[in-house]
């Protein structure tokens, strides 16, 4: 693998958790919210992550050594679950019981999350400049 090829598979890994950050990010701000254009509860959402295809040409040309590819988020998924039932009567979003539907998400777990994405995010961003310091080294070495 070259240099270059280093630096876009750790672009590509940048793009993917800046999208999971935006996601747990919108999770956080829903945490309450009870109502949607889409009805009921605000659903969490979660970030589904997959390998980069490369174009047919690519791989043929690299079908004799293995090729690092990047990520990619393949989709965002909706959770299908039901949300928490919490009783407050006097909520405007409460039905005949006084018992409203909040989302089920856990502030521990997006935060956990968001410190891993974060975690994942500083260490491409440390990878690119390694590489990036290869590549002067290199020209360097070829005055």
């Amino acid at each position: 693998m070259d240099i270059f090829g280093a630096m876009d598979i750790g672009y590509s890994a940048l793009r993917a958790q800046s999208l999971r950050l935006n996601v747990i990010g919108s999770n956080l701000a829903n945490m309450e919210t009870t109502r949607t254009p889409e009805g009921g509860a605000y659903r969490k959402k979660s970030v589904i992550f997959t390998s980069e295809q490369n174009s047919f040409a690519r791989e043929l040309e690299n079908s004799t050594q293995q090729q690092a590819r990047g990520v990619r988020v393949e989709r965002i998924i909706t959770d299908q679950g039901e949300g928490k039932m919490v009783y407050e009567p006097s909520h405007p979003d409460a039905n005949d019981e006084g018992y409203v539907e909040k989302p089920d998400i856990s502030l521990v777990e997006q935060m956990t999350d968001m410190m891993k994405a974060r975690g994942s995010y500083e260490a491409n961003v440390t990878s690119i400049k390694a590489a990036q310091r290869m590549a002067m080294k290199a020209l360097e070495i070829g005055r």
